[in-house]
């Protein structure tokens, strides 16, 4: 197994706890009035889903298409 692979699921585990943390952001009782008030998760949370998701996708290339000699 070579380095990027190994990275590459480094880099997707990441992103899976990324996504875990903006579950349980959207789960907390203050987050939950904020939706329901403003039809919207605040910007931390999204910031959470975004890096979570650009992780995943960015550990599922560089795990498949890194670097080959």
């Amino acid at each position: 197994m070579t380095i990027n692979r190994i990275l590459g699921l480094v880099v997707f585990a990441l992103g899976l706890l990324l996504l875990k943390f903006a579950y349980d952001a959207t789960q907390a009782p203050v987050e939950e009035l904020t939706n329901k008030l403003t039809g919207n998760y605040s910007d931390q949370t999204m910031w959470y889903f975004a890096a979570g998701v650009a992780a995943i996708i960015g550990g599922l290339f560089l795990g498949a298409f890194g670097a080959r000699r």
